[in-house]
């Protein structure tokens, strides 16, 4: 008897700007038939209603792109979820690493119904999250909710990736013109982890899978993300009445400045992964890194890049992150160390001159000693990192004069 196969669709958790302007774009051009699920109800309507979407393409000569075949599940219609997490030929998340445990009922439920009626066909979930370990993050969740028998091992595919795409915040503007329409750059290329799927990796353009999945995770964020948050956080403190990226790193010794703490957290990844990464090729990236962050076209804003101080400052983000690792390798960290410190001064507003809800928060935690959030944000422990605390507070006191007087350096 012939098998049926499920049909060539993807379920993409989160219609945000990457699940649009990347995940769904990618595999919607490659021929499958894109289902989205969210919570927004009035984005799903819209996607049900146009079936497609434009994603314009910022760079020199702007570009548009008109991804179609495309349709959306309300997230609250649980039955349609599951059926379509059932019948699908692979799925996708990208809701940040927050969701995520709010939607792993659903996706149990759809595993072990698409497991019923399909055991001969795994499911595998490309986890489009930008964090580390998002792979054991989802499997400890879904493990607590699947039955204790089930097949997660050998069922269940679990692909981390790294999301080097840069997508800026929109003007109320361009939204109300177009509330399914989503700005991005060129980059169009999905580094994922080659060894975890069950099926055949599908044939997509941009799909770069890599053996070693944790030595491009780390390099997305200690190269790519630490370096955006040094150009936001420096450039809030030296420029602070600019907006946009690109305005700050017209300053040459701040680019510079940026580039240094990119190349020191370069040598702590070549010490931690000696066979993949090389001076190099790391160089080259970083240089190509400052230039995408250049993109006057795009308009990525300060604010965009260096809000939710609490999750970036936290201990296995871009920088409290490198930092460890640096202690980890014994390598220095003096550069990075310095971006922290001035990521906890980090003010920037956005488009309505409004800061970062959770950064209000951060801002009276932060009012009680920078040695607290070093503490219990970035995890450092106050007896066997004394010199990071040391060193913190040295810095600390440099950049508050200038903060406190709003003058450029």
């Amino acid at each position: 008897m012939t098998k049926k196969v499920p049909g060539k669709s993807v379920v993409i958790f989160g219609a945000g700007k990457i699940g649009r302007s990347f995940i769904g774009q990618l595999f919607s051009r490659s021929g499958y038939q894109t289902i989205f699920v969210d919570v927004d109800q009035g984005i799903i309507n819209e996607l049900n209603r146009c079936k497609r979407y434009r994603v314009v393409i910022k760079a020199e000569h702007e570009e548009q792109i008109e991804v179609k075949n495309v349709s959306g599940i309300y997230a609250n219609d649980k039955e349609l979820v599951i059926n379509a997490i059932a019948n699908c030929s692979l799925m996708a998340t990208c809701v940040g690493k927050n969701a995520l445990p709010k939607i792993l009922p659903l996706i149990s439920q759809g595993i072990e119904k698409r497991h019923e009626e399909r055991p001969d066909f795994p499911l595998d979930i490309i986890l489009a999250e930008n964090i580390r370990d998002a792979c054991t993050l989802m499997k400890n969740g879904l493990s607590i909710l699947l039955d204790k028998n089930f097949p997660i091992d050998s069922y269940v595919g679990l692909i981390e990736t790294s999301i080097g795409k840069m997508v800026p915040i929109m003007l109320k503007k361009d939204v109300e013109e177009d509330p399914l329409q989503v700005f991005a750059e060129p980059y169009n290329t999905l580094i994922l982890d080659k060894r975890a799927f069950k099926n055949p990796i599908p044939e997509i353009e941009g799909l770069a899978p890599k053996d070693n999945m944790n030595a491009w995770v780390d390099r997305k964020l200690f190269i790519h993300n630490l370096g955006h948050a040094t150009t936001a956080y420096l450039g809030c403190i030296e420029h602070p009445s600019a907006t946009f990226l690109y305005e700050v790193l017209s300053d040459n010794i701040l680019k510079e400045k940026v580039r240094s703490t990119m190349l020191q957290a370069a040598d702590i990844l070549i010490k931690k992964y000696p066979h993949e990464f090389t001076l190099e090729a790391l160089t080259e990236h970083i240089d190509n890194l400052l230039g995408r962050f250049q993109n006057k076209a795009l308009g990525d804003t300060i604010f965009r890049v260096g809000c939710d101080l609490s999750r970036k400052l936290g201990r296995e983000d871009r920088l409290a992150g490198a930092i460890h690792l640096a202690l980890e390798q014994k390598l220095p960290y003096d550069l990075i160390l310095n971006a922290l410190v001035c990521g906890c001064y980090f003010n920037a507003t956005d488009q309505d001159g409004k800061m970062f809800p959770a950064d209000i928060a951060f801002k009276k935690f932060l009012s009680s000693g920078i040695d607290n959030v070093l503490r219990d944000i970035c995890g450092f422990n106050e007896f066997l990192d004394k010199q990071i605390f040391r060193k913190a507070v040295e810095l600390e006191k440099a950049i508050l004069p200038v903060v406190n007087k709003k003058v450029k350096i």
